[in-house]
């Protein structure tokens, strides 16, 4: 690829008063790379964002299995907007409750049906759609955008800066330990590492809250993360807590 080129179109109905806003226009591309071998990077202690876990709230997606089948069908397959949720209300930056009192009856935890539903791409009838999710986010006044990150090092910079990352890997039952389920892609959200380098998450999938933090192999999950997306992230956070500085080819 040598360039790109983006086009906004703003849409309103004819007859409202209100107009438009267009905050942000992102793009990302990424050439080819081979995932690390599992081993290949292995962690340091006293690394950046090492022995720091984020209070992020833990949310399961699986709560809602079964009770609402719109919008991709709930419980395994709204991964992407119960982080998106999780993360929002790390930064206090949720939807008000009257945003989504018409979701009847309120189940376990509404705010998350809310999130699917203003995620859902009707194009292929599901709510993980990544800039669909970004965009979520960006209507509750936070900055979010979609990168790919490089490594786990490059994810620990955000910890470090006390920014959470969503992120997207794939993997079979027995390759993840800890995690021990099929997935051809699954967001979960990075709150942290342990002292000697691994990743601590807020994994949707877990049958109820209490089982969603889970911590897991550094090397293992940073092979299907990279394989499974690419490095694919979310980065969600308040305009004034400032990113950290990007590599010199930057990607953030």
């Amino acid at each position: 690829m040598t360039g790109w080129q983006l086009r906004a179109t703003l849409l309103r109905p004819a007859d409202a008063d209100v107009t438009p806003v267009l905050r942000t226009v992102g793009a990302v591309a990424s050439g080819r790379h081979d995932a690390p071998t599992i081993g290949a990077h292995r962690a340091d202690t006293g690394g950046a964002g090492h022995g720091r876990t984020l209070d992020v709230p833990r949310y399961s997606q699986r709560l809602h299995g079964g009770a609402e089948t719109r919008w991709g069908g709930g419980g395994d397959s709204w991964c992407s907007p119960t982080c998106i949720s999780m993360v929002l209300d790390f930064w206090a930056a949720g939807p008000a409750p009257d945003r989504y009192a018409w979701v009847t009856p309120p189940g376990p935890r509404p705010v998350v049906v809310h999130a699917a539903r203003h995620c859902y791409d009707r194009a292929y009838a599901g709510a993980g759609n990544w800039p669909f999710n970004t965009a979520y986010a960006g209507l509750h006044g936070v900055d979010a955008f979609v990168t790919r990150l490089r490594s786990l090092v490059e994810a620990a910079e955000f910890i470090a800066a006390g920014v959470p990352l969503v992120l997207s890997a794939a993997f079979r039952s027995g390759q993840m330990p800890g995690l021990d389920y099929d997935t051809r892609g699954h967001l979960m959200v990075l709150v942290g590492f342990t002292a000697g380098g691994d990743p601590v998450l807020n994994d949707p999938y877990a049958p109820d809250d209490d089982a969603v933090r889970r911590t897991v192999d550094r090397d293992r999950f940073e092979a299907a993360w990279q394989a499974g997306s690419g490095g694919m992230a979310y980065v969600i956070r308040p305009a004034s807590v400032p990113l950290p500085p990007p590599p010199a080819q930057a990607n953030w």
